[in-house]
This record gives C-alpha cells, structure tokens and sequence, in this order.
C-alpha cells in the first residue's frame, strides 16, 4: 500500500485553514450583503497561480477521491488549459479561461478547492512581514457594491497565510530551503501530477 499524499496530519490543518477562511469571507459577505447568487460573471477564468506543496498535494487528495473517468476528464481540459493558456502569455495577454475543474458554473472538486479560490470575492488586507499594508479591492461586483470606500469590512489574509507557510515548514522540513518554489495553475499541478517526495517529515 503506497503511501498517502499527505499526512493526516497534515490534510486536517488544511482543512481547518479552509473552514476559517470560510468562516470569515461568510462574515464579510453578510456586512456588505455581498453573494454570488445572479452574477453573470464567472471567476473561475481568472488566471490564478498557486504556490504551496501542500496545497497541490490537498488537490490530489481530492482528485484521488473521484472516479477514474472523471479524473481523466479533468487531466484533458488541463492539457487543452495549459495550451491555450501559454498562447495566451505569448501574446502578452493575461489568459482568462475557464478552470479545468468548472462543472457546469460550478467547482468539480469544490471541498478541495485551493486558498486563492476561496479568498476570491470580498475586500480584504494583508500585512507584510515589514508593516507595510497591501489592499484586495474583491470582485467586479463586490466593488460595484463598496465603490471606492476605504472603510470597509475585509477579510484579514495575514494570519491565513502565515499558518501556510508554517504548514508548509513542518511538512516539508530543511528540504523547503532547496526545493523549487512554485507558480503554478490548477491545470499544471493535474498535468504534473501529485508532488511525489520521500523526504517530507511525517
């Protein structure tokens, strides 16, 4: 029996990240009375990169949990994203197609969904590690509701991703220093397959 992506562990603190990342943008969303019910947009064909082992490993473990012909499903529309999208990038232009994973408007693997898709939506602010403050206006239509008023309810990222990265240490341990960072798509993390590595801590 091979070994699992993830330590248990480790899948459980991700979940718990996720659960408080939807606690919040639930909070925020209810102040500003903010929903996606009737948008005629589809933020799934923003072009997002993602840059955590644990997160692409989480992925997989989703993915590993449907049947074998959807999976493959996805693996193809991953191929035809990766395609379309360095034809994209080789224009210059910022691609903006639908993620490999929409099911008919909606996410196919929406328990696994990675951490910008959930952050995607309402105002929010991150404090670097130098003090300095960094704004996230939200979506088209959530700016259309809070126009350009600075005081506004915003989802904090500060803490969200600082327990990342501290999941990301304990996982990976001193190899965290020499693997390569990574910038990845959805759609490069199906066609790479899981991050297969014997040297994580468990």
């Amino acid at each position: 029996m091979s070994a699992p992506l993830l330590p248990l562990s480790v899948s459980s603190r991700i979940a718990a990240i996720y659960a408080e990342i939807e606690e919040q943008y639930a909070l925020v969303a209810g102040q500003l009375d903010f929903s996606c019910t009737g948008c005629p947009d589809n933020c799934c064909d923003s072009y997002f990169q993602h840059h955590t082992y644990s997160e692409w490993a989480y992925l997989w473990l989703g993915l590993q949990e449907l049947p074998a012909v959807k999976r493959q499903e996805f693996e193809h529309r991953s191929q035809q994203y990766v395609v379309q999208s360095s034809a994209a990038l080789g224009r210059g232009a910022r691609p903006q197609i639908i993620c490999p994973l929409n099911d008919a408007g909606l996410c196919g693997l929406y328990s696994h969904r990675l951490l910008i898709c959930r952050l995607h939506g309402v105002p929010s602010v991150m404090t670097r590690p130098d003090g300095k403050q960094l704004f996230f206006p939200g979506c088209f239509r959530c700016q259309e509701i809070t126009g350009d008023g600075k005081e506004l309810p915003r989802m904090d990222r500060t803490k969200i991703f600082q327990d990342f990265v501290q999941v990301e240490m304990e996982w990976l341990g001193v190899k965290r220093k020499v693997l390569p960072k990574i910038k990845m798509t959805i759609a490069e993390m199906i066609i790479k397959g899981p991050p297969l590595f014997s040297h994580c801590r468990i």
